[in-house]
């Protein structure tokens, strides 16, 4: 593969993980007390217009301590 395509695929990887977890971070701190210590199911999907690529991810987060 090219430069020019590992540039642009690392730029959208990196944008992913920040946005991600931003929005981890946020729904934590929405949930409060109620996510403490609690364990949550997370899944990503990556689809790609235009190519037949569908990538699941799935894993588990657990809430800060209590």
């Amino acid at each position: 593969m090219d430069d020019e395509f590992n540039m642009s695929m690392r730029k959208f990887l990196k944008q992913v993980g920040v946005t991600s977890q931003q929005a981890i971070e946020d729904g934590v701190r929405k949930a409060g007390a109620d996510a403490a210590g609690r364990s949550f199911t997370a899944k990503m999907v990556l689809t790609i217009d235009g190519l037949d690529v569908e990538h699941v991810v799935t894993g588990k987060i657990t809430g800060p301590s209590a």
